[in-house]
């Protein structure tokens, strides 16, 4: 076995690729046309209403440019809306559209339920390790 199959950047590179394989794959077939980040940015614009770009961007940890770009197609979908912001001109607050918000309702069982799918080769104890460990892992590195 080439030592890089046991390597953990490639491993969580792997899981990325299918995790990514298994959204698309799900969310198509139910009539969605989103990336996931797309939904991290729904996810995230639904829990906080009213936050800028930039603060987007830090909350589902992608770069500014990146989100710039996510933005501007959910805006061009119709699900999420800009307006500028009072405290700070400059500044533009996103919204999610009454789609965007319906979407997001209707997406979210399917997310869900994908998230199982991801793991199911995985015992129950097994799945909470897993993420425990991700978690664990991730939480360090952003340090």
């Amino acid at each position: 076995m080439l030592e890089i199959f046991g390597m953990p950047g490639h491993l969580v590179r792997r899981l990325n690729q299918l995790s990514v394989s298994l959204f698309m794959e799900q969310t198509s077939r139910t009539g969605f046309d989103l990336t996931p980040v797309q939904y991290a940015a729904l996810s995230a614009i639904d829990h906080s209403p009213a936050l800028d770009q930039a603060t987007l961007a830090n909350s589902i940890a992608y770069d500014r440019v990146t989100i710039g770009g996510v933005v501007d197609r959910l805006v061009k979908k119709g699900l999420v809306r800009r307006e500028t912001s009072s405290k700070d001109r400059r500044a533009r607050n996103l919204y999610l559209t009454p789609e965007g918000a319906e979407t997001l309702e209707k997406l979210t069982p399917v997310v869900r339920h994908m998230q199982v799918l991801l793991l199911e080769g995985l015992e129950p104890q097994e799945q909470e390790t897993l993420i425990a460990l991700l978690k664990k892992a991730t939480d360090a590195s952003n340090g």
